[in-house]
C-alpha cells in the first residue's frame, strides 16, 4: 500500500536502502529510516502545532524507538516523546528525548512507578483508575515532585480497540479530578482518550470518533466546576493536516507516530506535507518451486486497510522500476514470519541475495527486526547512522565482538 507512495515521493530512499544492502551495510529484516525525511516531517508537525498552540509528542514504537529517529525528531523540534510503555520511555530517554507522556496506552506497573517518577520524570502521566492515580502520586511524592496527571475517560458509545479498554466514566470526571488534587504528589492536569480520530474506509477521510465528543463534554464540565488550564490529549491517526480539527475540538496535545514517517492511512491516498520515511528491507534467501523466499522477522502489516495484493521491489541493484514489482504472500499474524514468499511466475525472476523492499505501516516494537537510521539521502550521500534492536539499543552487526 505504501510502496507506491515511496516509489513516487521518495525514490532516492529506496535506491539508497537497496544500495547499502548490496554493499553489506544494512542487514536483511530491517526497518530502514530516512532520517532527513523524519527531520522534515518533525519540522512540519512542530510548525503546525505551534500555530495552533498544541504540544507535540512523538510516538516511536512503530520504528522500534530507534535512537537516530528520536534524534532526527528532536532536530525537527519535536523533543518530547509519548511512551507506549515503560520500556519505550526508557529507550526514548536514553536517546535524548524528554518524556512528555507515559501511561497511555499501557499503564505504569505498580512496582515501576518509583523509577518512572524519579528517573523518567514524565511531564504527564495517564491513569485509568483511582488505584493507578494513587500509585503515581505516591511515587512522585517520594521523588520530591508534583506529577501532572491525565485521566483516561469513557462514555457509552466510545470506541476502543480490543484490549485497549479502560478509564473512568466521563460523568465522574469532576469528582475524580478533586480526588487527584487532594493527593500529595499529584495535580489533576487534564483528560485523554484513544482513538480520538480514525480513518474511514468509506469516505477515505480521517473522522472524529465519539471519544472526541466525550472529551469536549468532559472539558466543559470541568470548566464549569472551576478547573482551568485543562490539557486535552487526543491521539490517533495524527498528521499535520488533522491538527486544526483537533484544536477546534479543544485538544491541546497531539501525538504523531506514523505521521512522523509519513505512513498514516491518509498518506496512502493523498499527498500530505509529510514525506514517506520508512521501508522494510529483506533479502531473497532461496527458491522453491514457483516462489522465492525472502527473510522475515518484521513482516507486520498494520491492518488499517482491507486485504490487498502485497508487492515488493526485488532486485540485485537499486531500482524503483515498476517491472521490478512482484506479489508477495505474507504469513498471517497467527504464524511466525520466517519468510515471505515472492511470486516467480511473472516477469520478476528473483535470485538469492537480491534486495527486497516493502512499503507498509509496521509495528517494529512487536517484531524481531532491526531498525536502521540512514542520513544524507536528500543530499545524495547516504550513510548508516545506527543499527539497533526494537528497544533502541545498538547492535554490533555485522561485527560480533
Amino acid at each position: 500500500m505504501f510502496l507506491d507512495l515511496l516509489r513516487r515521493r521518495n525514490p532516492k530512499f529506496i535506491e539508497a536502502a537497496m544500495a547499502l544492502h548490496q554493499e553489506g551495510k544494512i542487514p536483511a529484516n530491517a526497518y530502514v529510516l530516512d532520517l532527513d525525511a523524519v527531520e522534515h516531517n518533525a519540522k512540519t508537525l512542530r510548525a503546525e502545532g505551534d500555530k495552533l498552540g498544541m504540544k507535540v509528542f512523538a510516538m516511536t514504537k512503530q520504528v522500534g524507538r530507534n535512537s537516530a529517529f528520536c534524534q532526527a525528531s528532536v532536530r525537527g523540534g519535536v523533543n518530547q516523546a509519548v511512551a507506549v510503555d515503560v520500556a519505550c520511555a526508557v529507550a526514548c530517554k536514553r536517546a535524548g528525548m524528554d518524556i512528555g507522556h507515559i501511561g497511555h496506552l499501557v499503564q505504569v506497573p505498580k512496582f515501576e512507578a518509583d523509577m518512572v517518577a524519579s528517573y523518567l520524570q514524565p511531564h504527564y502521566w495517564t491513569v485509568f483508575s483511582l488505584e493507578k492515580a494513587q500509585e503515581a502520586a505516591a511515587a512522585a511524592h517520594k521523588a520530591g515532585r508534583q506529577q501532572d496527571i491525565l485521566v483516561r475517560i469513557k462514555s457509552d458509545g466510545d470506541v476502543f480497540y480490543k484490549g485497549h479498554e479502560g478509564g473512568i466514566k466521563a460523568s465522574d470526571i469532576v469528582e475524580f479530578a478533586h480526588k487527584v488534587d487532594a493527593m500529595d504528589g499529584a495535580r489533576f492536569a487534564g483528560i485523554t482518550t484513544f482513538p480520538a480520530l480514525l480513518f474511514d474506509q468509506d469516505t477515505h477521510e480521517v473522522q472524529p470518533t465519539p471519544n472526541l465528543t466525550t472529551l469536549e463534554n468532559a472539558a466543559a464540565a470541568l470548566i464549569d466546576a472551576g478547573f482551568t488550564d485543562i490539557e486535552i490529549n487526543a491521539p490517533g491517526t495524527t498528521s499535520s493536516v488533522v491538527l486544526e480539527a483537533l484544536a477546534k475540538a479543544g485538544a491541546t496535545q497531539c501525538e504523531p507516530g506514523n505521521g512522523l514517517h509519513g505512513t498514516t492511512p491518509l498518506h496512502a491516498i493523498k499527498d500530505l506535507p509529510e514525506l514517506p520515511a520508512v521501508l522494510y528491507l529483506s533479502e531473497v534467501s532461496h527458491l522453491h518451486e514457483d516462489k522465492a523466499y525472502c527473510f522475515g522477522g518484521g513482516l507486520y502489516i498494520d491492518p488499517v486497510f482491507p486485504d490487498y495484493d502485497v508487492k515488493a521491489l526485488v532486485g540485485g541493484a537499486p531500482t524503483v522500476d515498476e517491472k521490478a514489482l512482484a506479489s508477495v504472500d505474507i504469513p498471517p499474524t497467527s504464524a511466525i514470519d520466517y519468510y515471505g514468499m515472492i511470486d516467480c511466475t511473472g516477469s520478476v525472476q528473483p535470485q538469492s541475495g537480491d534486495s527486497v523492499v516493502f512499503g507498509f505501516r509496521g509495528q517494529a516494537f512487536v517484531k524481531r527486526a532491526y531498525t536502521v537510521g540512514v542520513s544524507g539521502i536528500s543530499t545524495g550521500n547516504p550513510k548508516v547512522e545506527t543499527i539497533e534492536n526494537i528497544f533502541g539499543q545498538a547492535e554490533n552487526w555485522p561485527n560480533l565482538r
